[in-house]
């Protein structure tokens, strides 16, 4: 099973579309995930219509509208891995601890918001992502997002995914 994550899309604000590369692999994905700050409904529209499957939240520059058709947080099993998803999870010292004790749960927690990519384990085996963003860079080198394989109830390899700086 192929996975795309990605967050903090900020359409229309921070880019005119989502890049080429990242919607290039919409038909390849098994599952999507978007981890919340969209910020316009038509970026939603487009990933409900292609993607196979979608799994996304609702992020802090969300109004109403997407509020109305997102959760904060959403969970999925696939091939028995449990997933959770939500936009913020705070700040980065004691992060693992903080999301082991609010998903006790899960196997897989992504979340977006700091538009910093990241890729770590708790102690208690929860293994969090965050994809970054894919058109809002920020302070970080580059716009990214991540592709990921499930594979008889394993994570397989993530990859982190640098896009080229726009023009």
């Amino acid at each position: 099973m192929r996975l795309l994550l990605m967050s903090d899309t900020h359409l229309p604000k921070r880019a005119k579309a989502l890049p080429e590369a990242l919607l290039a692999e919409l038909p390849r994905a098994d599952v999507v995930f978007h981890a919340g700050d969209w910020v316009d409904t038509a970026t939603l529209d487009l990933l409900e219509g292609g993607s196979t499957r979608l799994v996304g939240v609702y992020g802090n520059n969300d109004g109403p509208d997407l509020r109305a058709r997102l959760p904060e947080v959403a969970y999925v099993e696939l091939d028995g891995l449990r997933f959770g998803v939500v936009h913020e999870t705070g700040p980065a010292r004691g992060r693992e601890a903080r999301c082991a004790a609010r998903f006790p749960g899960l196997d897989v927690l992504v979340f977006g918001h700091s538009h910093i990519p990241w890729d770590t384990t708790a102690p208690s085996g929860l293994r969090l992502l965050n994809p970054g963003s894919p058109t809002d860079r920020r302070r970080q080198p580059h716009c990214t997002y991540m592709t990921a394989t499930l594979t008889q109830g394993r994570l397989g390899e993530v990859e982190l995914h640098r896009l080229p700086q726009r023009r």
